[in-house]
C-alpha cells in the first residue's frame, strides 16, 4: 500500500533543512515520491546539503510566513500530500525572540493550511506539533485529550499552531493530522545547544558537556527515524480513510529520562564517563517533566518503534562521528 500512496506523487515538505525534515525527505525519495521542499535559509552543512540530497528534490525558496509564496508553490507543483516541518525549534530562542517564533510557527501554519485549503490537488497535511504544545501538567504522562496551555513563548506557539491545524478539519474538511513528539535526536541535529547532539560534540572533543538546566528535567527523547516512521503511516492514514482526520497523535519511547540520565547514556555509548558534566542550572521558562503517552498511536496506526533508545543514541554518535572528523 506505501508505494501505491507515494510513487510519483508530488509532496511538499517544509522545513527541509532540519533534522526531521531532512530524514523525512530521504524517506520519501526511498518511496518513489516527487519531493518538494520550501526553504526559507541556506544551510550548507544540513544533511539535506551535505549528503546531496538536494539535488534530488526540487527546492523552492521563500518563507513559510509568506502566504502567496505558499499558496503558489501549492498551486505550480500540484502538491497532494504535505508535511508541515517548518518551525522555530529553540525554547531559548523563542523566550529572547518570540515575535519571529510566532511567526513561522503561528502564522506559518495558518499559511500553509489555508493555501491547502483553496489548493484543490491537495489531499492531506500533517502537521508538526509537539510534547510542549501541552503546556504544564500535574498528571503525566500526557495522552491526546490533555488540554494544550502553553504558557511560554515557544510552548504557546505549539498550543496555537496545533489548535488551528485541527480546525481546519473541523470547520473546512482540510484533511489534516497532528503529531505531538517529544525531544528527536539522530544524525544533521546541527542546534549545539540540544542535549543530545551537544553533549555528543563535547565528548568527542574532550569537554565537559554542558547542562543549562539543573539537569533533573524529565523529557521524551526519540531516534528521528523512528519519529520519520511514525509521520509516514499519518499521513498513509490519511490517504486510507477519515480514522485519523483532525486527529493529534502522541508518538514516543513511552521511556522518560531526566537530562542528567541521557547525558550519562551518551557518555557511556561514547566511553568518556570520565567526563563530568557541567551543569549550571540557568535554565528559566522551560516545562519541568514532560513525557507522553503513545498507545493512541500504536492502536491507530500500528506504529512500534524500529530502534531502542541506546541504538538509536549509537546510531547518532557514529553519525556525528563521522561528521565532525570530515569538518576538522
Amino acid at each position: 500500500m506505501a508505494s501505491d500512496v507515494w510513487r510519483d506523487r508530488p509532496v511538499l515538505v517544509t522545513g527541509a533543512t532540519g533534522l526531521l525534515g531532512g530524514w523525512v525527505v530521504e524517506a520519501l525519495l526511498a518511496r518513489g515520491a516527487h519531493v518538494v521542499a520550501i526553504v526559507r535559509d541556506g544551510v550548507p552543512r544540513s544533511r539535506l546539503v551535505c549528503e546531496r540530497i538536494v539535488e534530488r528534490i526540487d527546492v523552492a525558496s521563500g518563507d513559510v510566513a509568506d502566504y502567496l509564496f505558499v499558496e503558489r508553490v501549492l498551486a505550480e507543483y500540484e502538491i497532494e500530500c504535505v508535511f508541515h516541518l517548518a518551525a522555530q525549534t529553540i525554547v531559548g530562542i523563542a523566550n529572547r525572540a518570540p515575535l519571529s517564533t510566532f511567526e513561522t510557527n503561528v502564522k506559518g501554519t495558518w499559511n500553509v493550511l489555508e493555501a491547502a485549503r483553496r489548493v484543490p490537488t491537495v489531499r492531506r497535511v500533517v502537521v508538526a506539533s509537539s510534547d510542549k504544545a501541552y503546556g504544564d501538567h500535574e498528571t503525566l504522562p500526557y495522552d491526546e485529550t490533555a488540554p494544550l496551555v502553553g504558557r511560554h513563548p515557544y510552548d504557546v506557539s505549539k498550543s496555537a499552531a496545533d489548535l488551528i491545524a485541527r480546525s481546519y478539519w473541523s470547520t473546512f474538511g482540510v484533511r489534516v493530522a497532528v503529531t505531538r513528539c517529544g525531544n528527536l535526536f539522530g544524525g544533521g541535529d546541527l542546534n549545539w545547544n540540544r542535549i543530545v547532539p551537544g553533549t555528543i560534540r563535547s565528548a568527542l572533543f574532550g569537554e565537559r558537556p554542558v547542562i543549562r538546566s539543573d539537569g533533573r528535567l524529565i523529557r521524551d527523547y526519540l531516534y528521528v527515524e523512528d519519529a520519520v516512521d511514525a509521520y509516514l503511516l499519518v499521513a498513509e492514514a490519511l490517504a486510507e480513510g477519515d480514522h485519523v482526520a483532525g486527529e493529534a497523535l502522541n508518538i514516543s519511547y513511552e521511556q522518560p529520562q531526566s537530562v542528567l540520565d541521557i547525558v550519562e547514556r551518551v557518555l557511556g555509548l561514547l566511553g568518556r564517563t570520565d567526563l563530568r558534566p557541567d551543569i549550571r542550572n540557568e535554565a528559566s521558562g522551560e516545562i519541568r517533566d514532560q513525557y507522553l503517552n503513545a498507545s493512541r498511536a500504536r492502536k491507530l496506526l500500528g506504529w512500534t518503534p524500529r530502534l531502542a533508545l541506546d541504538a538509536g543514541l549509537a546510531r547518532t554518535i557514529a553519525w556525528y562521528r563521522a561528521f565532525l572528523a570530515e569538518a576538522r
